[in-house]
This record gives structure tokens, C-alpha cells and sequence, in this order.
């Protein structure tokens, strides 16, 4: 079954559960620091890690910023290489049919396409030019506004997947032989904190993402009635 299919299933589930509070929100990950919290009679605070920005070039070759460029909007983060035929075209597949649930549909009024922004980065730059991104998004129906396909420096792309989103434990210096290759599509809630992982080969974890998506949302919206 299509994710978009889960979809309206979903935010009908949540709003009614959320009514009730018995809606459980995607936990944050990846923990900075936790210290005694005075106002809070010395309970525990925990600081979560916030991602840094990132700058590189999208499929259209313009230099885009995932914080600056994309403040207020969620993130869906995967990697792959444009040559690659084993594990990226079911990866890119599965954010296809994330950015196909998320679409704006002309029959409803109200739509997340706005909320969400899809974000491809390529581990292999030196070979995934922005010409060869635009070729690749194509293939795949990826609407250029709401799916990036990235390229740029290679430590930098590096860096951040390891430092700022944990996808590998292995040490790198992002040069000529190092490499890495995710399988785990990351969501990035708006105040850029890492609220899932995914595996991206797996259905049930897509339609997972998708549920976590909408949750999301929610939980911003419920935040703002709560503080009113």
C-alpha cells in the first residue's frame, strides 16, 4: 500500500489522539550536553544537538542554505551517488514517494507540501556535477522547489554527515578515499533538531517517516494553542 494512501488515515488518528493527549511525538536524538536545571529544582535539562548549516549547490545550480534558505520547513535528509545501482535507486524511490504523499493536491484545501522539504546529498561531488543532480532529479519526477538534489565540497558533505547527523561511526577526512554510504533517510524537525531515522530499503520505515511528518506539524500547532 502507497504511503499517500496511509496518509489521510494518519492525520485523522493523530488530530483525534492528540485531542485526548495520547499522542506520542518523534523523540529528539543525538544529546549535546545535560545539566542541572535551577529553575527546575535540579532536575536534569537536556540540550539536543541543532544541525549547523549547510551550503551547496543544487540540480539547478544555484548555492542554497538548509537553514537560511529553509527556515520554518522540516527536512527528510538522504545520501547517494548518481552512478550507484544497488541500494540508491530504492532510497530515491522511497523519497519519491514521500514528496508524491506530501504534494499538493488541487481537490483539498489544505496541504503539507509547504511544511517539508526533501534534501538528496551526493557522497561522490567530484562525479555528481549539478548538470548530472538535474539529469538524475528528473528521472525520478523530483519537483525542483520542494526536492534538492546536492552537490558541493566533499568534506564538507562529509562533515556533516557525520558530525552534525551521526550516520556513521567510522573516522574521515572526507578526501579522496573516504566514503560513505547511508541507507537511513534523517528527519530535521524546524528548530533543526534530529527527530528520526529511517531505513530508507524498508516500507514499513517509510510509511514510519511519512506518520512522523504529519506528527510534526502537529506538534508545532499544538505547541502554539498550548502557549496562547
Amino acid at each position: 500500500m502507497a504511503v499517500a494512501v496511509l496518509l489521510p488515515l494518519s492525520c485523522y488518528l493523530v488530530v483525534s489522539k492528540l485531542s485526548k493527549g495520547k499522542v506520542i511525538m518523534p523523540k529528539h536524538y543525538v544529546i549535546e550536553s545535560i545539566a542541572p536545571d535551577p529553575d527546575a529544582g535540579g532536575r536534569p535539562d537536556t540540550t539536543y544537538h541543532a544541525i549547523s548549516e549547510l551550503t551547496l549547490t543544487n540540480q539547478m545550480g544555484r548555492q542554497v542554505s538548509v537553514n537560511k534558505d529553509l527556515t520554518g520547513k522540516m527536512l527528510v535528509i538522504d545520501f547517494f551517488f548518481a552512478d550507484c545501482n544497488a541500494t540508491c535507486p530504492k532510497l530515491t524511490k522511497s523519497m519519491r514517494l514521500l514528496q508524491n504523499s506530501f504534494r499538493k493536491d488541487p481537490k483539498k484545501e489544505t496541504s503539507l507540501e509547504n511544511e517539508i522539504q526533501f534534501i538528496s546529498i551526493t557522497v561522490m561531488p567530484e562525479r555528481d556535477s549539478f548538470q548530472v543532480m538535474r539529469k538524475y532529479a528528473d528521472r525520478y519526477d523530483a519537483n525542483h522547489d520542494h526536492w534538492w538534489f546536492l552537490t558541493g565540497d566533499k568534506q564538507t558533505i562529509y562533515n556533516f554527515a557525520r558530525k552534525d547527523l551521526g550516520l556513521t561511526t567510522g573516522e574521515g577526512d572526507g578526501g579522496a578515499d573516504d566514503f560513505i554510504h547511508s541507507d537511513k533517510l534523517v528527519l530535521i524537525d524546524k528548530d533543526r533538531f534530529i527527530r528520526g531515522y529511517y531505513n530508507g530499503l524498508n516500507d514499513t520505515d517509510v510509511r514510519k517517516c511519512a506518520d512522523d511528518i504529519v506528527l510534526l506539524t502537529l506538534e508545532r500547532k499544538h505547541k502554539k494553542k498550548v502557549n496562547k
